[in-house]
């Protein structure tokens, strides 16, 4: 049995759905906040179960049975991740879970800037210590967030930015496929694996992309950090949410997302999503 948490979200979401091509529902289980949200899972079959890494005591049910556990990390930046990852992972080594996987993130280190990365790295030194097989999916920075990270490129012909350098751009659906690949080796891939795009660009070289996609000269400045804060803050984001974004730019100039690697366009057999397809599709409003 597989059982897999987060499956309302969007990434683990299509994992399952990837594992539905690949395994029968009845081999599969989602375990989830709230379970009414889940019935088009049920709908092909799939069990659902109802657990919350906050409410320890859902999880014994929730994990029960699992040869192998897939982990969503917490997607709260208000929430203590690391004692909510603590909580799964105990469950799940007290349920005898035979293998622990977990959707951690490139760049996973306590040193970096990115406050998750640090959680990230907090709840791998966990599974290390668990003494369950694990695997740590280090997914590169997902995609996706190209469309409010760049601001209003589109508008102002600017990016705008608090710090440059290369991040491998991945695309969520790649990387919910390629979880769905690993979870069906049973056990071929162990401890922490990158799973990235080919190329890692800056932002500068971004702005070279939209330009030339758009046909118009699109520029990046780097403005101070505290600047770049006020600017957000300004146009209505919160303090601390600005500053928790900014971390993930000083990462980016530190080198924490520069890695790329391979295994994720051996494991779906194609080329995976690269930055610039993702720059090429419609804008959403």
């Amino acid at each position: 049995m597989i059982v897999i948490t987060g499956a309302t979200g969007a990434l683990n979401g299509a994992t399952v759905d990837h594992l539905l091509k690949r395994l029968p529902a009845g081999e599969i289980a989602v375990a989830v906040r709230d379970t009414t949200k889940a019935q088009q899972f049920a709908d092909h079959g799939v069990e659902v179960r109802h657990g919350d890494y906050a409410d320890p005591a859902s999880l014994p049910a929730a994990f029960a049975g699992a040869d192998q556990l897939l982990v969503v990390s917490s997607n709260d930046p208000t929430a203590d991740a690391v004692a909510l990852h603590r909580n799964a992972i105990e469950a799940a080594t007290a349920a005898g879970v035979g293998r622990i996987l977990y959707t951690s993130h490139q760049g996973a280190a306590p040193d970096t800037p990115f406050a998750p990365g640090r959680d990230h790295a907090a709840t791998e030194q966990l599974l290390a210590d668990s003494g369950v097989p694990w695997t740590s999916l280090r997914n590169g920075f997902y995609a996706h967030s190209l469309a409010w990270l760049l601001g209003p490129w589109r508008k102002s012909g600017r990016i705008t930015v608090p710090a440059d350098g290369p991040v491998s751009w991945t695309a969520r659906e790649d990387a919910a496929e390629a979880a769905a690949v690993i979870l069906a080796s049973n056990g071929e891939y162990d401890g922490p694996i990158t799973l990235t795009a080919k190329a890692a660009p800056t932002f500068t070289d971004i702005a070279a992309l939209a330009s030339e996609l758009t046909g118009r000269t699109i520029t990046t400045e780097v403005i101070p950090a505290d600047a770049w804060v006020d600017t957000q803050v300004a146009a209505g984001q919160p303090e601390h949410m600005a500053r928790f974004t900014l971390g993930m730019y000083q990462a980016a100039a530190q080198g924490f997302f520069a890695e790329v690697d391979p295994l994720l366009s051996t494991m779906l057999d194609r080329e995976p999503q690269t930055a610039r397809d993702i720059l090429n599709q419609p804008p959403t409003h």
